[in-house]
């Protein structure tokens, strides 16, 4: 299973950062889900009042994140891409992820990147944070761009800007 190993971490109070939530529509139980979870994670780390705006698809996140990027502290991004019989999978998925990586590295913005890409529908079930999921991928997806939001906003309030070793806590 993909979260094997993955870090344990508490919730930091990030009730001063401005945090907005880009959604898909399509795959509604499982964008349901995703979206549950993010809202778990934004209340458990403080976050009152984040921006929460839907897109058609997982193709439209790029756009819409990069607006948001410029006036905010963290965008969260969800999505779900199941593949289907045509390349058309292959080539959404890899718009999503460079489209995305490119907001977060244009704008110095961390994007919580909650965009599912399965084989099939259970997959995607499995890591919707639903009941009976084994994982909560829109939470990881919050909790991980909220850390790294908090780092940054330390990082720039306290000028450092050589490598920081991993055993430094900038909270």
């Amino acid at each position: 299973m993909a979260g094997h190993g993955a870090p344990s971490t508490e919730p930091v109070d990030c009730g001063d950062l401005r945090v907005a939530v880009v959604a898909a529509s399509w795959h509604t139980e499982v964008m349901d889900g995703l979206l549950a979870g993010t809202r778990r994670a934004l209340a458990d780390h403080r976050v009152v009042d984040a921006e929460e705006v839907r897109v058609p698809g997982t193709f439209e996140l790029p756009v819409v994140a990069a607006e948001l990027a410029a006036t905010h502290d963290a965008v969260i991004t969800l999505g779900v891409v199941i593949r289907g019989g045509t390349p058309h999978f292959d080539y959404v998925c890899s718009a999503a992820t460079d489209g995305l990586t490119r907001v977060g590295l244009d704008t110095g913005t961390p994007i919580g990147f909650g965009v599912l890409t399965c084989d099939t529908e259970q997959q995607a079930l499995d890591r919707a944070g639903l009941a009976g999921s084994r994982e909560d991928k829109g939470y990881e997806a919050t909790a991980a761009a909220l850390a790294t939001a908090r780092l940054l906003s330390g990082l720039r309030a306290s000028g450092t800007t050589g490598r920081l070793s991993a055993r430094e806590d900038v909270r």
